[in-house]
């Protein structure tokens, strides 16, 4: 009864936030639905928000942070002040100008580091310099940012809580703001983007969104196609078949995440998979091809909630420890895997 209340209230406050605007942008909002801080669509759009820090790998060396400007540098004695994005490109140019240099770029400390998520740290010499980057080494599979896909702010974000039955909005005015917003989210809160809503395309083309799958569409796209975020190259096969996986994620209308907490997952060269779960293995079957440039991965099993994961799933984006699937049917579906420690 509980669960009936809340999602009434759901409905209701959706209803009410909407009726005021055209019949035309009913019958769009009623399709763009509510996402929460666990939907797929909530955590790549806070990926999209994060710093942008790809710009001076060839000073920093880190994809998980960059350097506050202004700063100097020094390549093969040249001292080169970096004031402005565009001298990123002074620094390259240095270092491509010779084969027969050593292109060792030195920072001239102190410098503030800006992390991808916006905590700034000053980094008083090299030495502490070296330790920060070691410790991001640490972690080289962590999710970072989704490049090539510009927010045209401000935004707009309708929000619902249901421990208090509560309805709002919020301005989203920058990629901070956005990042910190989802970040700030509880399991209590629904929320709805605005639409329409403008992007730009790592091509500067400028693009209107219209829900919520044009906006997971666009992500996809950034993710395939702007170099920043190919900076590893990975054969799917050999990721899935060398290591035991499990599913942090699924959703089939449902989240039914739940139902494969105790399973591990071992994917083989000869295409079988053996789930295990509490000592009891069950085996089927798995294939990944390629169609139209697109990563098709199947999975079968016969029988139980295993069951449940056979569809004909479309790879979304993975690394070394992160798998991650979708099917766009009648509804659209998620599987995630990622590696198990």
């Amino acid at each position: 009864m509980f669960l009936l209340k809340k999602y009434l209230s759901i409905a209701v406050f959706l209803l009410l936030l909407f009726s005021c605007q055209s019949e035309i942008d009913e019958q769009n909002n009623n399709s763009q639905g509510t996402i929460t801080t666990v939907s797929p669509l909530t955590t790549y759009l806070q990926r999209v928000a994060m710093v942008r820090t790809v710009q001076d790998n060839m000073i920093d060396g880190s994809s998980y942070c960059t350097i506050k400007l202004p700063y100097t540098v020094s390549v093969n004695n040249e001292q080169i002040a970096v004031n402005t994005t565009a001298d990123y490109q002074k620094v390259l140019d240095n270092i491509n100008a010779s084969n027969y240099d050593d292109d060792i770029v030195k920072i001239d400390f102190p410098v503030t580091m800006v992390y991808y998520n916006y905590i700034e740290k000053l980094i008083p010499n090299q030495a502490d310099f070296d330790s920060l980057i070691d410790y991001w080494n640490l972690y080289p599979d962590l999710l970072s940012k989704i490049n090539g896909l510009n927010i045209n702010y401000p935004i707009t974000i309708n929000i619902y809580n249901s421990a208090n039955q509560a309805g709002s909005s919020q301005s989203i005015v920058s990629d901070q703001a956005f990042f910190n917003f989802i970040k700030n989210l509880n399991e209590s809160q629904y929320i709805s983007l605005k639409y329409p809503i403008t992007i730009a395309d790592y091509n500067n083309q400028i693009k209107t969104i219209s829900n919520n799958q044009d906006f997971e569409n666009a992500i996809k796209y950034a993710i395939d196609y702007c170099p920043e975020n190919n900076l590893v190259t990975l054969d799917f096969s050999t990721t899935i078949t060398k290591d035991s996986w499990e599913i942090p994620y699924f959703y089939d209308g449902t989240v039914r995440t739940s139902n494969y907490s105790d399973y591990t997952f071992v994917f083989k060269t000869d295409q079988s998979v053996v789930a295990t779960k509490n000592g009891v293995s069950e085996t089927g079957q798995w294939e990944s091809s390629v169609q139209s440039g697109v990563t098709e991965v199947k999975i079968s099993f016969s029988t139980g909630v295993l069951s449940k994961l056979n569809f004909n799933w479309k790879l979304f984006e993975f690394n070394n420890s992160q798998i991650r699937l979708r099917d766009e049917g009648t509804t659209t579906n998620y599987l995630y895997f990622q590696k198990k420690h």
